[in-house]
């Protein structure tokens, strides 16, 4: 059978192994050792590549000669010499569709003019948290790649100049993005579709004009704390572009508009106007002072919206919120974070993400009603104080439940949640500290699929010694707990796929419980024993050398690998981080 298998097409072995868990990468390691054919299959397989520490350069051309394929590369945070990087990766010979340099103390300019003369293809570049970036720089990037697509330049850091990556002049004087370098970059990227300018406190709503004119193929825009930018100025960028799909305007009208004489009530005044883009489907007033007019308006423009977010927004009340819910009746998410007026009897007709006084009347409404929802996030609720009805029906579309800090949840209630979301893949009961290890182990037996769980500081749960198997259990997250080796060796024995493991604060945990977890996950790839003051740091060669499908372990606290350590372990595919 393995002979005949062999002999399928390529063509054939990679429309199967291209089917294998799409969105994990993590099986591609282990399918590339089976075979020569498959090492080659699985090199083109892999699109994202990151690198954040420095010494990776010692091994940066066989990583870029090996993935002949990569699409994207992600220097967030890259501590090394960021031009020489973007030089090295620009003469690779690779067609990249994507790079990210945030995160860096200034923007390397000399790396990306090099890059833009050879990336000729790229679409998406991310400069969020760059230091100092100004009006200037939105011309080298306009310049040095033309056809951008996505472009984020959000929340530039304001701090000292410093040009040793390459950056402007420092004799020169700093001036913030403004009108102006919007305009200037809108009039060579004409191409643009999403666009974060989060945290530039300069700009204004003539700044979104400049993108309604010259970018009219915009679909995404990102607006956060931008204080100048109005309700007005949001409503007009959306009439204007046909094509938007998603807008995101945290933080507007607030205390600083208010003072200047801004109303959220401008926003109203353009009525039916608004219903232009005939695409709007997400809508985001984050952190917004609203007004029940402006979401009549909203509603008056009949958006084919599916997701709604006003978390943490003040100034609306029910009557605007229910008369916007009754115009989207295919509504598929209403965030009302902080909407302190809501309870439960509002449930009926409202979906919504957290609020303190909900208890477990909404999440039995919640799954017996909104059959479209695949996310149930209450967090810090009266869930569980009171009887959950049992005439309820399964929900078999939710699969992710977030029920951290519910302190009157128990046992009886969490495994009544279970038989109402027989499917769930990710649970998270974080600090609900009445559970305990019976209660963990019969959502378990009742959720066969999950395959993220999050059970940290639940302080009742002395262990967790799992009796049956878990085949689908990836990520444990197990902060704070009591657990001992005994319960390790049974992890590793019953969790045989697990990649990520948190073990940061175990107190009981020794290295002895973490070869035996380590040595029988095959699959691990993150382990984390911050504070784990039993495990001796000697293991930490052993766990690199013995599991080479770990990437990335943090190791006890005071533990602090040498440079030649570090560079050792990262030869051989694994970031040791500081304890």
């Amino acid at each position: 059978m393995a002979e005949k298998s062999v002999d399928l097409p390529r063509e054939c072995w990679e429309h199967i192994l291209n089917l294998l868990e799409p969105d994990h990468h993590s099986h591609l390691e282990s399918l590339s050792l089976v075979c020569k054919q498959f090492l080659s299959i699985t090199n083109q397989l892999l699109s994202s590549l990151k690198l954040s520490d420095s010494s990776v350069q010692a091994i940066l051309p066989h990583l870029l000669q090996r993935f002949r394929w990569l699409r994207r590369i992600d220097l967030n945070g890259f501590n090394g010499d960021m031009n020489t990087l973007l030089y090295r990766i620009a003469v690779s010979g690779l067609n990249l569709e994507s790079l990210s340099v945030s995160n860096q103390t200034s923007l390397p300019v000399n790396g990306l003019r090099a890059f833009g003369s050879k990336m000729m293809n790229l679409k998406c570049l991310e400069c969020s948290k760059v230091r100092l970036l100004q009006d200037s720089d939105l011309d080298l990037i306009a310049e040095s790649f033309p056809l951008l697509e996505e472009l984020d330049i959000s929340y530039p850091e304001y701090g000292s100049i410093n040009s040793s990556n390459g950056s402007s002049d420092s004799s020169s004087i700093w001036k913030p993005i403004s009108d102006s370098g919007v305009f200037s970059l809108t009039l060579k990227l004409k191409g643009l579709r999403k666009i974060n300018l989060s945290g530039n406190h300069f700009i204004t709503d003539l700044s979104l004009m400049h993108l309604s004119r010259h970018c009219v193929l915009l679909t995404q825009v990102v607006i956060h704390c931008c204080d100048f930018i109005t309700h007005n100025g949001v409503a007009k960028l959306i009439r204007a572009c046909g094509h938007l799909n998603c807008v995101s305007i945290c933080g507007i009208g607030g205390s600083l508009l208010c003072l200047l004489g801004y109303s959220s009530s401008s926003f109203a005044s353009l009525g039916c106007s608004l219903n232009s883009p005939k695409a709007m489907s997400v809508i985001d007033f984050s952190d917004s002072v609203i007004s029940d007019e402006l979401l009549y308006s909203v509603a008056e423009a009949c958006f084919p919206m599916k997701k709604l977010v006003l978390s943490n927004c003040t100034s609306y009340t029910f009557a605007g919120i229910s008369f916007l819910v009754s115009r989207y009746p295919l509504l598929e998410h209403l965030d009302l974070e902080a909407a302190y007026f809501l309870a439960d009897k509002d449930m009926v007709e409202l979906t919504l993400s957290l609020h303190s006084s909900l208890t477990n009347v909404t999440l039995y409404t919640l799954t017996k009603n909104c059959l479209v929802l695949n996310e149930i996030k209450m967090v810090g609720t009266n869930i569980g104080e009171d009887g959950l009805e049992t005439d309820f029906v399964s929900n078999l579309g939710v699969k992710s439940l977030i029920l951290s800090q519910n302190s009157y949840m128990g046992n009886g209630c969490i495994a009544n949640y279970a038989s109402l979301c027989p499917n769930l893949e990710m649970l998270d009961l974080s600090c609900c500290v009445n559970i305990t290890e019976d209660g963990i182990a019969e959502v378990l037996k009742r959720c066969s699929r999950i395959r993220h769980l999050e059970i940290n500081k639940c302080r009742l749960m002395k262990n967790l010694m799992i009796e049956f198997e878990l085949p689908n259990l990836e990520v444990l997250c197990a902060r704070g707990l009591r657990i001992n080796d005994d319960a390790l060796a049974l992890i590793g024995k019953r969790c045989s796929r697990l990649q990520q493991l948190d073990l940061s604060g175990c107190l009981r945990v020794t290295a002895n419980g973490v070869k035996e977890v380590v040595a029988n996950c095959k699959e691990m790839r993150e382990i984390n024993l911050r504070s784990c003051d039993n495990v001796s740091v000697d293991i930490i060669p052993w766990m690199v050398f013995s599991r080479p499908s770990l990437k990335k372990i943090v190791p006890p606290c005071g533990s602090v690998p040498t440079e030649s350590q570090r560079n050792q372990f990262l030869r051989h595919g694994c970031l040791v981080c500081e304890g």
